[in-house]
């Protein structure tokens, strides 16, 4: 990896920070809508709106997809748009606190389905990285376990994530990543207002609500998924997902900050191994550079 790769790579990791942000950020209102909407019609309605503006600002972008492009990008959407579904209903049926756990396991899901599909072969500190992430995710969210419904779903939703990761790591290209996303958001809504049939989405109930769905739909959905189809262009899926566990992370954050919880040691502790998982990450590419640079100075 040359040096400009590299900063891209570094660039592409620091977007993929910021876009777990803004999804940390969402969680609570996320709880607070589907007690007030059913599941598939908060979808709906977030990913219909997210997926106009994008198709008003890169609708041209479209027809430059080739055929194998298009249908790339609604396998993508579709497989997106059923783990959202089931992630949201599963909320419904388990604690938040499980269903972040639940949710956070496509950082083990995504290399084994690299490894199954793509005869991908990690390194070792990619599995210590893994291993950490999830002890890190189980500090942070269990507080016990039981395996009813709402996990069994959320996990499932768990292993689409990792799919999708997966997908999006080897389709995406940085020439057509505005293509890419805006055919994939398209499919999503389409996914999401088929789930509200026969009676088609109900609306957000107030004003409050209406500005909460439009922030996640901006936001969390469209600008979320131009930054993450960019960034998958440029690193690996299973990097991608390590980097993404920190949603917690800053989902625990923005609880202590704005949601009245206390700090406490399990959130230290998590987060510090998912961060320390980060950097495990970061630190394996720079690692085999320097073994290749000090390789090839022997051989000179």
């Amino acid at each position: 990896m040359s040096v400009a790769q590299g900063r891209v790579a570094t660039l592409a990791t620091l977007g993929l920070v910021a876009v777990t942000t803004i999804w940390g950020s969402t969680f609570f209102l996320i709880k607070d809508l589907v007690g007030r909407m059913a599941p598939a019609d908060f979808l709906a309605v977030r990913f219909l709106i997210a997926a106009a503006s994008m198709l008003l600002l890169f609708h041209r972008s479209l027809f430059r997809l080739g055929r194998r492009e298009w249908l790339q990008g609604v396998a993508l959407g579709v497989v997106y748009g059923v783990a959202q579904l089931l992630q949201t209903s599963g909320l419904e049926h388990t604690s938040a606190s499980i269903s972040g756990f639940a949710t956070g396991m496509y950082v083990v899901f995504t290399p084994l389905l690299g490894m199954v599909l793509l005869r991908q072969r990690l390194p070792s500190i990619t599995w210590v990285a893994v291993l950490l992430a999830v002890g890190g995710l189980a500090l942070l969210a269990l507080r016990g376990f039981s395996l009813g419904y709402g996990v069994w779903i959320t996990l499932a939703s768990a292993l689409l994530y990792g799919l999708h990761i997966v997908g999006l790591g080897v389709w995406s290209r940085p020439g057509h990543a505005f293509a890419l996303s805006t055919l994939q958001m398209l499919v999503i809504a389409a996914v999401c207002l088929l789930a509200t049939l026969p009676h088609g989405p109900s609306l957000p109930p107030d004003a409050k609500a209406w500005v909460a769905v439009v922030y996640m739909a901006l936001a969390a959905g469209a600008g979320a998924m131009l930054v993450q189809t960019w960034a998958q262009a440029h690193i690996s899926a299973t990097r991608a997902a390590i980097v993404m566990t920190t949603e917690p992370v800053f989902a625990a954050g923005f609880a202590v900050a704005f949601g009245g919880e206390g700090l406490t040691w399990r959130m230290l502790a998590g987060g510090a191994l998912v961060l320390g998982a980060m950097y495990l990450v970061e630190l394996a590419p720079r690692r085999s550079n320097a073994l290749s640079a000090e390789a090839a100075h022997h051989e000179v």
